[in-house]
């Protein structure tokens, strides 16, 4: 048991250092008053990165004398001197790019990529990369030696595949870390490890050239945070540096809106029936959402019934393709025989259903139309985050046979893919803890460009019912 490992189980890393409870906001200012000094706080958060990793598991690749080194010279941006994390399926110069498998070696990154060339313009310091799950396809991150765990309980998953910079969002190590989304994989940890997880809507944020050049751009960039407030800053300061005049810009939000809410719940997803407590978790908010004045009304999942099976086909397609090329995508040094049995058994999904994949290409690119349809009558859409409980390290073991890993990943993840499909922005905002003592999240879901609505409805929430706190509740 570490010195921060309470008797239940819960691991976090806050103390009486420099970094001491602050959001990234809150340390920010501490930073640009002088009362904490850049050094101070990467200090503490490498200490503090050391103090937990060996139970979480959550840095790929370690960076810390380098980000000592950054620490001694002032930078500009809002949030100059924060440390964080970049999930390491993002090319940060100097440091490899593995994308969470152990296929081929990578190599040292010869520049930033296009996320991390703006997101260092905000004045953040890296401390390293982030793990993930293999190439981000599972929503859990349990490779072999590589499985993040969950603060909260190290028995359970943190989520994924921004797997590792949840956990070390919610430890304590980092205020906030980026995370990148393409079914689910910035919300579903968030809803995990009980983080704030925001997934911009398409063309909000700068991307890699990978992510750029999809035939579906269901991939958007974004971070994890402990505070609603992290995440509205992130957005403004970003849209600051890389307006896309195409989008309603997001502004400043610095609080709840006025504006009262047409909501539609949506309690249960086309792949599986939302447990007991997930679903109650979900009627909660909505009481509390209508407490405020807004309207909710419950409705029928709005997906086409074909989705699940295109969504599937078109993931396909990008891991056929990823082991098909990997020599060039990544070096030499790649072998497709040692990528785990859910990469390749989603490859040969999309090589059985070759034939489905111009149909299916093409109804994801409508499935924005069909989502403005429900706009017309709805201004957010409230869901769960994910179908069930976090489950226990081992359920989703990407090395367990294919069939048997997709039907509980569909299981579990019900509700996320929609809006990368759409490219639409949704939210997933921590709601108590359940019965296993993890977090629960729900989501809120809105049309394109409508993130500062979304992060209305959640500054309300957050102020009505604040977010549990890891170090209270392993205090108690």
């Amino acid at each position: 048991m570490t010195d921060r490992e309470s008797a239940d189980g819960r691991v976090h890393a806050f103390g009486d250092d420099a970094l001491g409870e602050y959001d990234a906001v809150g340390l920010a200012g501490e930073l640009r008053a002088g009362r904490i000094s850049p050094t101070e706080a990467v200090d503490a958060a490498i200490s503090r990165a050391v103090r937990v990793e060996p139970t979480l598991g959550a840095i790929a690749c370690a960076d810390f004398e380098r980000a000592r080194r950054a620490a001694q010279h002032r930078s500009a941006g809002f949030f100059a001197g924060v440390p964080t994390f970049v999930k390491d399926n993002t090319d940060v110069a100097g440091l490899p790019t593995q994308h969470g498998t152990a296929a081929f070696q990578a190599q040292p990154a010869p520049a930033d990529g296009d996320f991390a060339r703006t997101f260092f313009r905000l004045g953040v310091v890296g401390l390293g990369k982030s793990r993930l799950s293999e190439f981000g396809i599972s929503p859990s991150a349990e490779s072999p030696d590589r499985v993040v765990r969950n603060p909260w309980d190290p028995a359970y998953s943190s989520g994924a595949s921004s797997a590792g910079s949840a956990a070390l969002v919610a430890s304590g190590v980092v205020p906030f870390a980026h995370g990148n989304d393409g079914g689910g994989s910035i919300r579903i940890p968030a809803a995990a490890c009980g983080l704030v997880g925001l997934k911009p809507t398409r063309g909000r944020i700068p991307q890699d050239k990978m992510t750029r050049h999809m035939p579906v751009r269901v991939v958007s960039d974004g971070v994890l945070t402990r505070s609603v407030r992290d995440t509205a800053t992130y957005l403004r300061e970003t849209e600051r540096l890389r307006p896309n005049p195409r989008l309603r810009p997001v502004g400043e939000v610095l609080g709840p809106g006025r504006r009262r809410l047409r909501i539609a719940m949506v309690l249960q997803s086309l792949l599986a029936d939302t447990d007991t407590e997930t679903a109650a978790t979900v009627e909660d908010a909505a009481r509390l959402l209508e407490s405020m004045g807004h309207h909710v009304e419950e409705i029928a999942p709005p997906v086409p019934m074909s989705f699940v099976e295109d969504f599937k086909t078109y993931y396909g397609l990008l891991f056929l393709f990823l082991n098909a090329t990997g020599k060039h995508t990544f070096n030499a040094t790649f072998d497709w025989r040692d990528t785990e049995s859910l990469t390749r058994g989603f490859a040969g999904y999309a090589l059985e259903h070759a034939h489905r994949l111009p149909v299916a290409i093409t109804r994801l690119h409508r499935s924005a139309a069909h989502s403005r349809s429900l706009y017309e009558r709805y201004d957010v859409v409230l869901t769960p985050t994910v179908s069930h409980l976090t489950p226990r390290i081992g359920h989703l073991d990407p090395t367990l046979p294919y069939d048997v890993v997709m039907g509980r990943l569909l299981d579990w993840v019900g509700f996320t893919p929609w809006q990368n499909a759409t490219g639409e922005p949704a939210i997933s905002l921590p709601f108590g803890l359940n019965s296993h003592g993890t977090p629960i999240g729900v989501q809120l879901g809105g049309p394109s460009g409508a993130e500062a609505r979304l992060l209305e409805a959640a500054f309300a929430v957050e102020e009505a019912r604040p977010f549990m706190r890891i170090q209270d509740a392993a205090a108690g």
